[in-house]
């Protein structure tokens, strides 16, 4: 299950910075219709996401007193149902601010290279205690990981709507 998440997420960060890519910068701060986040404000819940999660499995740990790939496979059901919407907790909700894909791209680059050479070089069955998955409670650095994998993917789909419904790719 290690060594799957490990490749996985190479993948991952390097179709979601595609995707990215190919949004105008005038369409990357335009919501493609009413109600919706902008391209830009998902690439910042992304990246907050990503990035507080880094600083997770990062901190403190203990030893693991359950299967520690427990949450692995109910999180990559959940996420990657796209029939289910979900609500973002208020600690990773994007600005109103226009975002800068340049700038977000490399910040997004930085934060999944972090987190590929935790996959590579600590240990993933530990469990991490500087903050627990809202609903869930204590993860995994192995559970975590795999969080923003599937995040990443959910929101890579997303993503990818967007740009059909804008017309928004080069």
């Amino acid at each position: 299950m290690e060594k799957e998440l490990i490749n996985e997420m190479k993948p991952t960060s390097g179709e979601l910075l595609r995707v990215i890519d190919g949004f105008a910068q005038s369409a990357f701060n335009t919501a493609p219709f009413e109600g919706s986040w902008t391209p830009g404000q998902v690439v910042e819940h992304i990246y907050l996401s990503a990035s507080g999660i880094l600083k997770t499995v990062q901190g403190s740990t203990t030893p693991t007193e359950r299967d520690p790939g427990q949450m692995v496979a109910p999180l990559r059901d959940a996420f990657l149902n796209f029939n289910v919407k979900f609500q973002s907790p208020d600690f990773i909700l994007p600005s109103d601010a226009p975002k800068d894909k340049s700038s977000m791209m490399q910040s997004l680059n930085e934060t999944f290279a972090g987190l590929a050479r935790v996959a590579q070089t600590q240990d993933l069955l530990v469990t991490c205690l500087d903050f627990d998955m809202p609903t869930v409670g204590p993860m995994t650095r192995l559970e975590w990981l795999s969080f923003v994998v599937v995040h990443t993917q959910r929101h890579i789909w997303q993503l990818k709507k967007m740009a059909v419904i804008a017309g928004a790719m080069e």
